[in-house]
């Protein structure tokens, strides 16, 4: 049987001066859709009565009204969480079930006129919560407030089915990458691939040994990287660009949803919409930075790619360069050019040590403790630490670092409880999951990460503290609540650019046989490889995020989809991929995720978190901890209640300098 972590916020109240953590109560997952409709019901029943009373004051009516929001996001979390890390039949089904619920009552919070009106009358006292005011105001325009019935009836239609599609995109993506796997019978075809690699793939098939590669990220990425069969480096590829063909219908959908949606609000297309809740002002700023970031690599990528050309031809008379060789060949380059690739770094990053490191450099840095915690979890792999800032509880997160099938690809960063004073004058702690899709454990190895998946583990911390330092009053703008889109990977951005600092890896760098610290050599060889091939990575992020924008500025359908594609591809991909390539039936960022126009955001963040790692480093120690205490009482602690902009400038004085992010990836001639 199936069970579900459900967090009811009635059963977890625990006084010590703060509410305790939730206890997480498990129960039946067929029974979740019911008892939501029965919280949905309850919060009806609280929010029909604060609008229905007399009160325009701010505790009477947004204080509650938060409460409410952390009380769903405390129930409905789990649910959504563990359809992502353990989805089954069950998980996918109970979601499914609430989706609908939840956007019904979104809708009707939304589009509640009296609500509303009364929210326009509230004077906010203090800077936090006038925030809030501000935010709720624009966010019930934004939802249709002021449209007539019928209308707003129309906008509820839209909301319930977008979140409909956004999790048939995601679950069609996550079904296909699943299907396949490529059972390799040869040794020769897993010849000179990492042995940690190899172990990884390596099963007993009809009593013999065999070596299955899959779709998923580690497996697909030790392929594409280190695999020396050429037509199976062409498989594995293809199959895993052309994932999930029937989410082009699902797109189609999503995107003439967006825009009629845009369209009802008074917007000229999505994109416009879109930016009323950005750092960005114009979609011509934004596009603009795009195509200027873009020039500016250019001339660099095209030697970068010159150079692997050469190098393919050279090595194994590699005359017609494809996508599927870059990332093989450009580790082959990297370790001919540097006399360094992953394999010579992979068994120093034990991934309990790398863990442990990191904690113990965030514990420094900002002044902070973290200790196991005994806590149920949701797989036995999960890893719960408790915070303590000067020795007292502040907070809680929860490691799940491993791949496995049930888990959907990628990265992320997803919080469940908010530090906030609740309507009753309690104090609420932080809480929040990092996942990541890394190599498990074998029979003969302990879970060894590439340095890239050192930063990736850097980088979601960084979301994470985000989330677990804030210390506003207000839950609205505590943490990343309130935090505009493109200025929310600043933190994560800022905290991997330390993960290539000498000073950091060595603090967890140890060979998981021997215990040998990493040499003074291969960090620096890591450090020195950092920006090999920057060009052509920014160019394919400036790929995406041009994709993702110009998508919607207008409606696109079927072919035109790839055709805007391919028309951006003229400038951005010098190397040109194949026709089956269809990229964006698995660019979940923006079909099954948040980033929808938005993907520009990590680079527009990346302006702030270069300039601002440029700040505080230091090469010695890594980090100049007073300025580490100035980012984190400054940028961390006030979470969305001014905007990053305002609280960059309160921090050092200024404005951040583009030319950081050019510094950063050490970009020629620009």
């Amino acid at each position: 049987m199936i069970f579900i972590i459900l967090a009811m916020l009635q059963s977890a109240k625990i006084y010590y001066g703060y509410i305790m953590f939730q206890e997480f109560k498990i129960d039946h997952l067929a029974q979740f859709p019911t008892d939501l409709e029965k919280l949905l019901d309850q919060q009806r029943t609280i929010i029909k009565q604060i609008t229905e009373s007399e009160d325009t004051d701010y505790v009477k009516v947004l204080k509650p009204m938060q409460d409410l929001d952390e009380e769903l996001g405390l129930f409905f979390t789990p649910l959504s969480h563990l359809n992502s890390v353990m989805n089954s039949d069950e998980t996918q089904k109970a979601y499914e079930a609430s989706l609908p619920l939840l956007s019904k009552f979104s809708s009707e919070i939304a589009q509640n006129e009296a609500l509303f009106k009364k929210i326009e009358q509230i004077k906010a006292e203090n800077a936090e919560a006038k925030t809030v005011v501000s935010h709720e105001i624009r966010d019930f325009v934004l939802s249709g407030a002021k449209l007539p019935e019928e209308k707003k009836k129309r906008m509820e239609d839209i909301s319930l089915k977008l979140s409909e599609l956004s999790n048939n995109f995601s679950q069609n993506l996550l079904d296909a990458t699943n299907a396949f796997e490529l059972i390799m019978t040869d040794e020769k075809d897993v010849a000179g691939m990492p042995q940690s690699d190899i172990d990884a793939a390596k099963e007993k098939m009809d009593g013999k040994t065999v070596y299955k590669f899959t779709l998923q990220i580690p497996s697909y990425l030790a392929y594409m990287t280190y695999g020396p069969n050429r037509e199976y480096r062409k498989t594995i590829s293809k199959a895993y660009s052309t994932r999930a063909p029937e989410n082009a219908n699902v797109i189609d959908q999503i995107l003439a949803l967006k825009q009629e949606k845009a369209k009802l609000l008074g917007f000229d297309n999505y994109a416009q919409y879109a930016l009323e809740t950005r750092d960005a002002s114009t979609q011509e700023e934004v596009l603009g930075f795009l195509n200027d970031l873009a020039d500016a690599a250019l001339p660099q990528a095209k030697k970068e790619l010159k150079e692997l050309r050469e190098f393919a031809q050279r090595t194994d008379g590699i005359e017609d360069l494809a996508g599927y060789d870059v990332a093989y060949y450009s580790e082959k380059l990297k370790k001919e050019k540097f006399d360094f690739d992953d394999t010579m770094t992979k068994p120093y990053f034990e991934q309990e040590k790398v863990l442990k490191g990191m904690l113990d450099i965030v514990s420094e840095l900002f002044s902070v403790t973290f200790k196991t915690a005994t806590v149920p979890t949701w797989h036995d792999c999960v890893k719960p630490f408790d915070i303590f800032e000067n020795g007292t509880l502040s907070g809680r997160i929860y490691f799940d670092l491993d791949a496995r099938k049930e888990k959907r690809g990628g990265a992320w960063m997803n919080d469940w409880e908010t530090h906030y004073v609740d309507s009753e004058g309690k104090l609420h702690l932080a809480s929040a999951f990092v996942v990541c899709n890394f190599s498990p454990p074998t029979e003969n190895t302990p879970s060894l990460l590439r340095h890239d998946d050192v930063v990736t583990l850097f980088h979601e911390m960084g979301h994470a503290i985000h989330h677990l330092f804030g210390k506003c009053h207000e839950r609205s703008v505590s943490g990343i609540n309130g935090v505009a889109w493109d200025v929310v990977e600043f933190p994560s951005q800022f905290l991997e650019n330390f993960a290539y600092e000498a000073a950091i890896l060595k603090r967890f760098g140890f060979h998981y046989e021997t215990d040998e610290p990493i040499s003074e050599e291969l960090m620096s060889k890591i450090k020195e490889t950092k920006n090999f091939q920057a060009a052509l990575g920014i160019l394919r992020q400036v790929e995406f995020s041009l994709f993702d924008f110009q998508l919607h500025q207008k409606l696109y359908q079927g072919q035109e989809v790839q055709t805007l594609l391919d028309a951006i591809r003229e400038k951005t991909s010098l190397l040109k991929p194949p026709a089956y390539n269809k990229f964006q039936h698995g660019f979940a960022h923006i079909f099954a995720g948040g980033y929808a126009a938005g993907y520009y955001s990590y680079k527009w963040a990346e302006v702030l978190s270069a300039d601002a790692f440029f700040t505080c480093l230091d090469e010695e120690n890594g980090f100049d901890k007073e300025k580490a205490k100035g980012y984190k009482e400054y940028i961390l602690a006030n979470g969305g209640a001014k905007e990053m902009s305002e609280l960059y400038k309160e921090w050092l004085g200024r404005k951040a300098d583009v030319k950081s992010l050019i510094k950063l990836y050490e970009i020629s001639g620009a």
